[in-house]
């Protein structure tokens, strides 16, 4: 439980197991979104240019086809990007990144420099 002394820290109220049980919710949310091994590293893709789904492939060499169509799904439904279809011939179809997605970029700051610094106190022998 993420408590400091009779304080629920994620609500900073007096601890009462629900709530702090229930304040959990949108940080489960939150994760879910950009949760697994492969949704960061499609943002990071977008993020550096690569707008076609063979070029997001190519720059994520071991993610499979099938993968990275699910992936893009999920983000396209949680408004983090954008799919476009262009009409052909051929068909051409583009993903952008969506202005909300900026929205995680502090977060994920943090968790890298988190990463960074857990990596190191790993490092180091007890």
């Amino acid at each position: 439980m993420l408590t400091f002394g009779k304080h629920c820290l994620l609500i900073m109220e007096p601890h009462q197991p629900t709530h702090c049980l229930s304040a959990l919710i949108p940080l489960r949310a939150a994760l879910s979104v950009i949760n697994g091994k492969w949704k960061l590293q499609i943002l990071v893709s977008l993020y550096t240019g690569h707008s076609r789904f063979g070029d997001i492939k190519a720059s994520i060499p071991i993610i499979s086809a099938k993968v990275l169509a699910k992936e893009l799904k999920d983000l396209e439904a949680h408004q983090l990007i954008q799919r476009t279809v262009q009409a052909g011939p051929p068909v051409a179809v583009s993903y952008q990144v969506q202005p909300y997605a900026r929205t995680l970029d502090p977060i994920i700051f943090q968790l890298r420099d988190w990463g960074v610094q857990h990596q190191a106190r790993q490092a180091v022998p007890q």
